[in-house]
């Protein structure tokens, strides 16, 4: 594993989105959910068949990224690439990773957010749809589609038509005193934040279920809100014009998990 502060031309994260990120939030100087941020990556890096990190050395340089910017509330991005590897889609025998951690002022989103459901599709059957990989190309056509709408965020569905997931969080929405989320089969990131919703929902005695649904299942939810690690629990007020009401159990999932 080599660190490094700037990114050589044959880089194959460059060249080819070949590696992985993770996104975290930085409290006070704090890295919040470090470990669980480390293991998705190790998990990542398992399934694209590249080196792990050092996890010592990912920590000091995040640490030092934080320490550089000193400011009260991070976004925080370590990236491991495939590092160098000459031309073409072939790996090197033995891949050196290049990792690299920088950081920038992150400030809470302010309200809920508008949605609008996005034409682009997530590929479901890629193993790359489950990652954070550098290829995040579909994710940011998703957001400009939202965007140019007037929405602050994109709903994604999957090639079989099924919600997935928003262009950059996990989706979540009320239906009948339950709480549901798509499953990761359905091509979702296993988020960081998604699973600490799950596990504070057990604990209030929440029901959530993992499905495969379709958009409809958003138009007739009495509540939706998104999870990320930087937004935390961020409520939505409306699809493509649909309105939610705001609702007391999200209110109180956004409370818990700050």
């Amino acid at each position: 594993m080599i660190a490094h502060d700037g990114v050589p031309g044959d880089d194959r994260g460059l060249l080819l989105g070949d590696g992985l990120f993770e996104t975290l939030l930085a409290k006070d100087g704090a890295l919040v959910d470090l470990a669980a941020h480390l293991d998705r990556l190790e998990a990542g890096c398992a399934t694209l068949g590249l080196p792990p990190p050092d996890r010592a050395e990912a920590e000091r340089l995040m640490r030092r990224a934080v320490a550089d910017l000193a400011a009260p509330r991070m976004a925080v991005r370590l990236t491991l690439t495939a590092g160098s590897g000459g031309r073409g889609l072939d790996r090197p025998g033995a891949p050196v990773a290049r990792l690299l951690a920088t950081a920038s002022v992150s400030m809470l989103a302010e309200g809920p957010a508008r949605l609008a459901l996005s034409g682009v599709r997530r590929n479901e059957g890629s193993p790359a749809s489950r990652l954070k990989t550098l290829a995040y190309l579909d994710n940011v056509l998703a957001r400009q589609e939202a965007r140019a709408r007037g929405a602050d965020e994109a709903v994604m569905l999957n090639n079989r038509g099924e919600v997935a997931s928003a262009a950059a969080a996990n989706l979540f929405w009320l239906r009948d005193g339950r709480l549901f989320t798509p499953a990761l089969a359905c091509g979702v990131l296993a988020g960081v934040m998604r699973a600490r919703v799950l596990s504070a929902s057990a604990a209030l005695g929440v029901e959530v279920e993992e499905v495969a649904a379709s958009p409809e299942e958003l138009s007739g939810a009495a509540a939706v809100f998104l999870t990320n690690s930087l937004i935390g629990v961020r409520p939505v007020s409306s699809l493509d014009g649909v309105a939610y009401a705001p609702s007391a159990l999200v209110e109180r999932l956004a409370r818990l998990l700050a």
